[in-house]
């Protein structure tokens, strides 16, 4: 199995790396950043990507962000989460994106090494590997769900620009995109939000309302 590894803890991607060579793995690129995470693994065609959630430069989100992104332009790739919290809003994304070769793992509830490298390898050959804390965060944010979760981080960002009262034309100006592309992502949110077309409503208000009381 050939592996790349995208963790900034120095030690623990060398510790992650020998253990893997152990079992007869090989780690053909072991990253500290994950903003290299997709050309990485362009270059290396491996079997399995291992990522952790918070990675440089600001430590929150990065790495998982990555593995979403890698996911949506290379499906087929196995990515196997390996963090100390759950990130219910992009794990969710991850796993709407299929669950063939996915796997999100909690490191302080790793217990053996050997059912972590099986659970590796499982995640490589098409299977999963859901660590039972994950699935209940998860299946308690499905009931709590808001429908501005329904949103995509584009939606949101055009969302946030209406609340700021920008029109439709400084908004396309705003994020470089046509006008025709902001009325799109505008007709979605209405949708999402469940705000159809009416005489005595202003749809565009309904919107900004739900936003700034969410936020």
């Amino acid at each position: 199995m050939r592996v790349v590894i995208a963790e900034d803890s120095v030690l623990l991607r060398e510790g992650i790396s020998r253990l893997l060579a152990e079992y007869g793995h090989d780690v053909v690129a072991a990253e500290g950043d994950a903003s290299r995470l997709l050309a990485v693994v362009v270059e290396h065609q491996p079997d399995l990507v291992i990522v952790d959630v918070r990675m440089p430069p600001t430590h929150t989100d990065e790495g998982l962000r990555a593995a979403v992104e890698l996911r949506s332009v290379r499906p087929a790739t196995p990515v196997l989460v390996l963090s100390q919290y759950v990130e219910e809003r992009y794990a969710t994304e991850l796993l709407a994106l299929g669950t063939v070769g996915v796997g999100y793992l909690l490191k302080e509830r790793v217990a053996d090494v050997r059912e972590f490298v099986e659970a590796a390898q499982r995640v490589a050959d098409g299977g999963t590997a859901l660590d039972p804390e994950v699935v209940a965060q998860l299946f308690a944010r499905s009931r709590r769900r808001d429908p501005l979760d329904a949103l995509s981080p584009r939606e949101r960002e055009v969302l946030s620009l209406m609340a700021q009262g920008l029109s439709n034309v400084a908004i396309a100006s705003t994020l470089v995109v046509s006008g025709g592309a902001v009325e799109k992502h505008i007709s979605s949110i209405f949708t999402k939000l469940d705000l159809p077309p009416s005489e005595h409503e202003h749809r565009r208000v309904l919107a900004v309302l739900r936003y700034v009381s969410d936020t």
